[in-house]
């Protein structure tokens, strides 16, 4: 007999204007099923150090630590992060307990003043502080000025706003769930710019011991959406990857979906920051009926990259 939910579930989140539509998307579909749910704003350390890039101060897992320090002590039940934003190996004693439908998962450009990446004049300005998103932009355009770009969604946009860039990169799913899908001027495709490993889909973290909490996220999770990211992910985890990782990964179903005969395809690619040239691509394709089989999928085109001469 499954141990019996809390009578109210409380979700730790960062404190930006987009964690906190995310979490309340999750309390939305938790109340929606019976479940009083409250939220828990927090401030990680990812938000504090806005003057130097992630890669040099320790890496996406500066969102997550303090969220699960509030799992740890009790103060909070669940997690909700931007799956993009979740190391690839969690702390021992934390599970990842379920993933949500996916937004989209593509990168978009935005700018006040022109309408593609095709459009940038040589030697624009484009703001990132995303290593993938600096090798592609390079491998498609050595002639831009690459500048890093921290803070929230907001943020960004307010430097561009200012005058700071002439254009700058961030993730559409962000600009979708905000309302702001009219900022896009280009999405690009993944043939343009391969995403980020777990980029548009939401995760749930919880402590390993909370069966009662896996239970009541069962109900939430997309299979489909959860296979792809595993796939991803492991591609990430076998490279070593962080977000001083310049790599790129994204799964597709092909034939039908996850389910049946459906195939699931891994795309990923590899850059050198340091030696801009041409990117280290490898692909693998197969059956996925588990999180494990979508995992070693991953796993095989993380290896093909690495034969090719991604390190």
């Amino acid at each position: 007999m499954s141990p019996a939910v809390p009578a109210s579930i409380v979700i730790a989140t960062r404190e930006s204007r987009l964690a906190l539509w995310q979490a309340g998307h999750v309390q939305s579909l938790l109340q929606a099923r019976g479940h009083r749910v409250e939220l828990l704003g927090m401030t990680t350390r990812g938000d504090q150090i806005l003057d130097r890039t992630l890669s040099k101060v320790g890496g996406k897992g500066l969102f997550v630590k303090e969220l699960e320090n509030a799992l740890e002590d009790g103060r909070a039940d669940i997690a909700v992060h931007s799956l993009k934003d979740v190391p690839m190996d969690l702390p021992e004693g934390f599970d990842l307990a379920c993933v949500l439908e996916r937004e989209d998962p593509h990168d978009a450009l935005v700018s006040p003043r022109f309408a593609s990446l095709d459009e940038l004049p040589q030697g624009a300005l484009v703001g990132t502080s995303s290593l993938r998103r600096t090798v592609l932009l390079r491998a498609r355009r050595p002639d831009l000025r690459i500048e890093p770009l921290r803070g929230n969604l907001d943020t960004r946009l307010r430097k561009l706003d200012g005058g700071g860039y002439d254009a700058i990169v961030l993730a559409a799913a962000g600009l979708l769930r905000l309302g702001l899908g009219e900022r896009i001027r280009e999405t690009f495709t993944p043939a343009r710019m391969l995403p980020a490993a777990g980029q548009g889909a939401l995760g749930i973290e919880i402590r390993a011991d909370r069966q009662d909490l896996r239970d009541a996220l069962a109900p939430l999770a997309d299979r489909g959406t959860w296979l792809r990211v595993a796939a991803e992910r492991a591609v990430s985890r076998a490279m070593g990857g962080s977000c001083s990782m310049p790599l790129a990964a994204h799964a597709t179903w092909q034939d039908g979906g996850p389910g049946g005969t459906g195939l699931l395809r891994i795309d990923a690619a590899w850059g050198d920051p340091d030696r801009p040239g041409p990117l280290v691509t490898a692909e693998a394709t197969g059956p996925a009926p588990d999180l494990d089989t979508a995992a070693a999928l991953g796993t095989r085109a993380a290896q093909r990259l690495r034969d090719g001469g991604a390190h």
